[in-house]
């Protein structure tokens, strides 16, 4: 057999190869390589929990039911696991097994993207068995097939919230679409919200993976591992657990850090901050709200305060919730209703029926139904977030019942644990930054920016915090004449 012929003979083994891993990436990761020599010496093959992405990858392939289903993986880690290295393995895998393969790589940074995560994405591409197929540099890396250098190839995509047309073009159909994005909790949410809006195609493959430390216990990919969880596979990745890893390193920043604490945990554990840097009320204290449970002796004896945030955007919905002292139950919540008499005939029907000493409105959208309940003799308050705080270290009024909402967290509030929407209202909002030292919170439409919802639960809880209340004296039921409907219902 000649050179020539032999090696033709080796490009066709190859290309059986590909063609019996195309839908098992863990396969062709321990045979794409020369695991234990050259630039691999010592590895006898991918780390555990990259072969577990892989099997993951696999199995939803294998299913026929599943395989034209969008998979999405979000993968939080400590530092040093082998992330690049696994980006390398799965776009290699996905360009020698698909003809025509397409395959986005984009990071937080420029930075990141041409000095770290191109250049060991490119090595694995050389090292594989088919580096000789491709054609690698910094910005791309395509067939070297004439025919299909347009058509099968990999880019590596400098995102921008302002410029998404890359991410808007992922369409590849019948074929394989994998998006990748390293140190993911620095992308901007539009390019999020773009590349999942895109990834539409029918009977294509299509297999997002989003990699990253958990450094903002806010935003998309944070989201990923909590509201959006159903839609994700997930991994938090100890670095610890990983072989290759400094050990003593990481020993070192236990000791200096704590096991909990929160550098420990995104730096070594790959597990999210209790609270971020800008986050005003933190999840542990959260969590720990959502753990109580209350005896009726515990609260039965102080005020009933209703506070009511209506819908603002058509989007949004009017929340209702309850408190006394330290128990809180949430009432109601219905789509915007313009109609304020019905929706102040149903406020004063949770009056009577609660028996509640105050009531409490955001004024922003509020001061209609205040006015309807005037009619039946309600006195209810208006309470303009934007207003005068009593305490000069809050800008608002806003910020001062959210300070006093999460002063009410630590001395013992209690939540509904089956109440996810408040929450995630309640850790959502951020502080912004001010010269004069004033606590300052994100408005409504900044947290839209950051995709996440209108914090109306919140809000409503946040109100029963406007003004201190006594209980009444007398109980509260038919008043001018207006007989409250108890049994109204808003959705019909």
């Amino acid at each position: 057999m000649t050179k020539r012929h032999a090696k033709s003979d080796l490009n066709d083994q190859i290309i059986d190869l590909a063609a019996s891993c195309q839908f098992d990436p863990d396969r062709w990761s321990r045979l794409a390589w020369d695991w234990g020599h050259g630039d691999l010496d010592g590895m006898d093959g991918p780390r555990e929990w990259q072969s577990d992405i892989n099997r993951v990858i696999r199995d939803h392939l294998a299913n026929p039911e599943t395989r034209y289903e969008p998979l999405q993986i979000a993968v939080a880690s400590g530092h040093g696991i082998g992330k690049s290295a696994q980006m390398g393995m799965l776009s290699n895998w996905a360009m020698s097994c698909f003809a025509n393969a397409k395959v986005v790589i984009t990071a937080n940074t420029e930075t990141q993207l041409r000095t770290k995560t191109s250049p060991e994405v490119g090595q694995w591409f050389r090292r594989s068995l088919t580096g000789h197929w491709f054609g690698i540099n910094s910005q791309s890396i395509k067939s070297r097939d004439p025919q299909a250098v347009d058509t099968w190839r990999m880019d590596f995509v400098t995102w921008s919230e302002h410029n998404t047309e890359a991410f808007a073009g992922l369409h590849n159909k019948g074929r394989i679409i994998l998006l990748l994005f390293d140190e993911a909790s620095g992308i901007a949410p539009k390019v999020w919200e773009v590349a999942e809006g895109a990834l539409t195609d029918e009977n294509t493959v299509i297999i997002w993976v989003a990699f990253g430390n958990p450094t903002q216990n806010s935003g998309r990919f944070r989201e990923c591992f909590r509201r959006f969880r159903e839609f994700w596979i997930t991994r938090n990745i100890d670095s610890r657990t990983v072989p290759g890893t400094n050990k003593r390193y990481f020993e070192r920043l236990r000791r200096q850090y704590g096991e909990e604490s929160d550098v420990f945990k995104y730096r070594v554990r790959g597990l999210f901050p209790a609270q971020s840097a800008m986050q005003f009320i933190s999840s542990t204290d959260a969590d720990a709200a959502r753990d109580r449970h209350l005896r009726p002796e515990q609260y039965k004896f102080a005020p009933v305060i209703i506070g009511v945030d209506p819908a603002w955007t058509g989007d949004d919905s009017l929340e209702i919730y309850l408190r006394q002292g330290l128990y809180s139950k949430h009432l109601r919540s219905i789509p915007r209703n313009d109609n304020d008499f019905q929706v102040a005939t149903l406020i004063a029907a949770l009056e009577v029926e609660h028996q509640a000493d105050a009531v409490f409105v955001d004024a922003g959208y509020g001061t209609g139904i205040v006015s309807a309940g005037q009619t039946m003799g309600r006195n209810w308050r208006l309470i303009w977030f934007s207003g005068k705080s009593i305490d000069p270290g809050y800008l608002n009024k806003r910020a001062e019942m959210w300070g006093m909402m999460k002063l009410w967290l630590k001395q013992g509030g209690a939540i509904d644990p089956k109440d996810t929407e408040l929450y995630d209202d309640l850790i959502g909002p951020e502080t912004v930054a001010r010269s004069d030292g004033k606590i300052q919170l994100e408005s409504k439409e900044d947290m839209k920016d950051r995709l996440l919802p209108s914090p109306n639960k919140g809000d409503a809880l946040a109100l029963t915090f406007a003004e201190p209340v006594a209980k009444r004296l007398t109980p509260i039921g038919v008043v001018n004449h207006h007989q409250v409907e108890v049994d109204y219902d808003p959705f019909e």
